[in-house]
């Protein structure tokens, strides 16, 4: 069968939904990163996301979520946003978390693609995954040359930096497969230096229990004092080590509408933040990607922050 007429297929179709970069990879055993996991996860980096630990075989074998699996395709949805109005005296929000949670807006759309590959191409097999699986999507997506890996641990792209969403689609369809693009972070440390928790280390290792996306997201219980007034008023998430990022420069703006804040959320002012109330937290978020961090979470980070006058 030849391969060059389905892949194409993809691509285009892909790139129809929205999908700014996609690229297509051989699925494989990822040896490598079995090892590197499992030495991230015994120094403890995963701090309390227990469930980290779990599905460990599947993370690093493809034929283990998809039998016969034989192509990993990765996608990348943009959600740069440089025109946003929030006020700046209230606490930062990461960019990925203005808008409609992306889980929805991705499964979608891979959805439409994993329907239109069954349709176009025939009785093919296949799962799709947007970070809610146990898949390892920046090895992916590294092996299918739509970017690298920076010193941060995001996928970088050379035209466009890193302000993507990615999601896969793991096939047992053999496809055209993409080859690993060069490593462009040199010498940079910018990432490195401006993290003020210390936690990007040498080598391309995040320690994630140190992140302030960890500690104000996944983090369950107290935030640790050792690290007050090191969040520079990050509230949810954090974009550091990605606004500090050169390549970032070359950042696109988005124009899914599902990615806009809202105008409650843009209304929303210093004293709203003090006084938010559950019921005002369920309606101006409840699509939200603060949902994950619940209310009783946002509260404690807005405590824990102290907003100033």
């Amino acid at each position: 069968m030849d391969k060059h007429k389905p892949t194409r297929l993809i691509k285009d179709h892909a790139r129809d939904l929205g999908f700014s970069y996609c690229g297509i990879s051989k699925a494989e055993k990822l040896d490598e990163d079995a090892r590197r996991l499992e030495a991230w996860l015994n120094k403890g980096m995963h701090g309390k996301m227990i469930y980290m630990e779990n599905y460990f075989d599947l993370r690093v074998d493809p034929a283990k979520l998809v039998p016969g699996a034989k192509s990993v395709i990765s996608l990348m949805y943009n959600y740069f946003n440089d025109q946003t109005s929030l006020d700046k005296k209230v606490p930062k929000i990461s960019k990925y978390a203005l808008g409609t949670d992306y889980h929805f807006v991705m499964k979608e759309k891979l959805y439409q693609l994993m329907q239109f590959i069954q349709e176009k191409i025939g009785a093919v097999q296949g799962r799709v995954f947007v970070d809610s699986g146990p898949v390892l999507e920046r090895t992916w997506a590294a092996k299918s040359g739509v970017g690298w890996v920076g010193k941060n641990g995001n996928l970088l792209n050379k035209e466009s930096g890193s302000f993507y969403f990615l999601g896969e689609i793991i096939l047992d369809l053999e496809l055209g497969y993409d080859s690993p693009v060069s490593d462009y972070c040199g010498t940079c440390t910018a990432c490195i230096d401006a993290c003020p928790t210390d936690a990007i280390l040498p080598d391309k290792v995040v320690d994630g229990s140190k992140c302030i996306s960890y500690f104000t997201i996944e983090l369950r219980e107290e935030i640790p004092t050792e690290v007050k007034g090191k969040f520079e008023g990050w509230m949810f998430g954090c974009d550091i080590c990605q606004d500090v990022c050169p390549w970032n420069r070359f950042a696109k703006q988005h124009h899914e509408e599902k990615f806009f804040p809202s105008q409650e959320l843009l209304s929303m002012k210093k004293r709203d933040w003090e006084e938010l109330t559950e019921e005002v937290f369920k309606n101006v978020f409840k699509d939200s990607p603060l949902k994950r961090a619940k209310f009783e979470g946002v509260k404690r980070n807005l405590k824990f922050l102290k907003l100033k006058p």
